[in-house]
C-alpha cells in the first residue's frame, strides 16, 4: 500500500479535476520543481488531451513541471513507460540479492531516460520500488 502525503492527494485530485483521467500515484520532486503522475493504464491520451490541452492546464495551475507516466500491468513494461520518452527495446528483471532491471535504450537515447540531473531515472526508480517492489534500474 502506497502511503501520499497530504499534498500529494491534494495534487491528484486536481489532476483528476483538470483531465478526466485517473492517476494512481505521483511523485512531488521539489529538487526539480516538478510533478510526476502515474496515470492508469489507457487514459494517457485523456490525461494529456488534445494538443496536450489537459496537462498544460495541470502545469500552469501548479506553475510545475508535469511529467506523465502511464501504468503497466507488468514490471518490465512499467520501467520501459516509466523511461518514456527514451525508446527501450527491452527490460530484464533479474533478481538476485537485489530486484534490479536492466533496461536496454538506445544510445542515443541514454540522456532522455536520464534526465536532466537525473530526474528522469529517479523517478522511474521511486515509482518502479512503490509500484513492483524493484530495487534499482541500469541502462544497458
Amino acid at each position: 500500500m502506497i502511503r501520499l502525503s497530504d499534498e500529494a492527494r491534494r495534487l491528484l485530485a486536481l489532476f483528476e479535476e483538470e483531465t478526466d483521467a485517473t492517476a494512481r500515484d505521483c511523485i512531488v520532486d521539489d529538487d526539480h520543481d516538478r510533478v510526476v503522475f502515474l496515470v492508469t493504464a489507457g487514459e494517457m491520451g485523456q490525461a494529456i488531451g488534445a494538443g496536450g490541452e489537459n496537462v498544460k492546464r495541470v502545469e500552469k495551475r501548479l506553475d510545475r513541471e508535469v511529467k506523465l507516466v502511464e501504468d503497466a500491468p507488468t514490471p518490465a513494461d512499467f520501467v520501459a513507460n516509466a523511461l518514456a520518452p527514451a525508446a527501450v527495446y527491452n527490460v530484464t528483471i533479474s533478481e538476485n540479492d537485489d530486484t534490479v532491471a536492466y533496461a536496454e535504450v538506445a544510445q542515443e537515447d541514454h540522456g532522455a531516460a536520464i534526465g536532466a540531473g537525473g530526474k528522469n531515472i529517479d523517478a522511474a526508480r521511486v515509482l518502479a520500488d512503490r509500484h513492483f517492489d524493484i530495487d534499482g534500474i541500469e541502462l544497458t
